[in-house]
């Protein structure tokens, strides 16, 4: 009899998904370059379970909770941080209809999303004052819920097999709906022009009188506005992104540096990797990596610890998930613009050759990092500090 421990169907999950990396990071630069959407990248994705791996054991899923999800995303943005982004709707979206759907859409969706089918956002709008506000309505006609409506920023939607969509009701209640792809008066467009992200397959979504059934509408602030940490496990796949940026670009630079860089005179050296100025910065940026990636785990644990938690203790239990995501965000934000900056301070002259691509890392940097800005974070977390008061509960926090 074997000593060693059976593998969990995650711990398959998270290794298939390991050993698909050096083919996605092989062909992150060129699709970049091309705007060629990883179609293919998400499909082998899919297949290796990597978009499952949160569906519930109640209906056949492996049953990863937040930590897994938060390395699930980690793991793909070292590769390729467009690919990473998709599957953070998708997963948002996937807790949402666990925590507030009904039984015909949980037996139906975590069906399809265990078959490998994705589900995608349509969430944000252009028109109103602030990007929580919402125009997209919501009307029951002759037994079914009618969308209409315009998004922006749907990301993950031009490969997506299911459209999760935000509005308000009659009684101006925000709801989600769960639509098929394909579904009549349901259009997307590809229009996403972001200077970094821009793979995403992030278009457009028009909704005009696009029909629901009523079992796939899902009240959102049952899930927002609960002890669930719904909000912290949506941001700490933000926070994932933007560590997975870091750990990637820091990899990149030293193996730049290892087969390009030349030294710099002064150092009397023959390699530029033997220059101690340059090894001390390297130093100093792989302390700010490490950081983020501890805080994402321990906001990972975090948020996960909310589920177990005794009802007594779930709302301090949940508090503390949020402020460990927002730490955790804050370290991942610091840590990818940095890096992504650095990398051609380290790498010289030579790194900002166009044809390279090296930019690519700050341009996802920057562009993912305008997600919910940190320095609410720290506002939070400050508030906290000073005055114990607990950050608010919702989709951003």
């Amino acid at each position: 009899m074997s000593d060693t421990a059976p593998t969990s169907v995650v711990d398959q999950v998270l290794a298939a998904v390991s050993e698909l990396l050096p083919e996605i990071a092989a062909s992150a630069a060129e699709r970049d370059r091309t705007r060629s959407l990883p179609r293919y990248v998400l499909d082998l994705l899919s297949s290796a379970g990597a978009f499952s791996v949160t569906v519930p054991t109640t209906h056949g899923g492996p049953g990863g909770g937040a930590a897994v999800a938060f390395e699930v995303t980690r793991l793909l943005a070292t590769a390729d941080p467009n690919v990473a982004q998709i599957p953070q709707s998708h997963f948002v979206y996937l807790r949402l209809a666990e925590l507030a759907g009904s039984a015909s859409l949980l037996d139906e969706l975590f069906g399809a999303v265990l078959t490998g089918e994705r589900v995608a956002n349509a969430q944000s709008e252009r028109t109103g004052r602030t990007v929580t506000d919402q125009t997209t309505r919501m009307r029951l006609v002759d037994g079914a819920t009618v969308v209409d409506g315009r998004k922006f920023y749907c990301t993950g939607s031009l490969t997506a097999d299911w459209i999760a969509v935000l509005g308000r009701d009659e009684d101006d209640v925000e709801q989600v709906g769960f639509v098929r792809a394909g579904t009549s008066g349901l259009t997307i467009v590809d229009d996403w022009t972001g200077m970094g992200q821009r793979t995403t397959a992030s278009g457009t979504i028009t909704f005009e009188g696009v029909r629901v059934d009523p079992s796939h509408v899902v009240p959102r602030q049952r899930a927002v506005t609960g002890p669930h940490g719904y909000g912290a496990f949506a941001q700490g796949l933000h926070a994932a992104i933007d560590v997975g940026i870091a750990r990637g670009a820091l990899t990149e630079a030293a193996a730049f540096v290892r087969s390009s860089t030349r030294p710099w005179f002064e150092a009397d050296v023959e390699r530029a990797e033997q220059d101690p100025l340059l090894v001390q910065r390297f130093g100093e940026l792989e302390v700010d990596v490490r950081a983020a990636e501890s805080a994402l785990v321990v906001a990972g644990a975090a948020v996960d610890a909310i589920a177990s938690a005794p009802p007594s203790r779930v709302d301090d239990v949940a508090r503390e998930a949020s402020l460990q995501v927002a730490a955790a965000k804050v370290l991942g934000d610091r840590a990818a613009l940095a890096v992504t900056s650095a990398l051609f301070e380290l790498g010289s002259t030579r790194s900002s050759d166009d044809g390279l691509n090296l930019h690519r890392h700050w341009r996802n940097a920057r562009t993912h990092t305008l997600h919910d800005p940190v320095r609410w974070k720290l506002q939070h977390l400050g508030r906290w500090s000073v005055a114990g008061t607990p950050p608010p509960r919702g989709p951003q926090f």
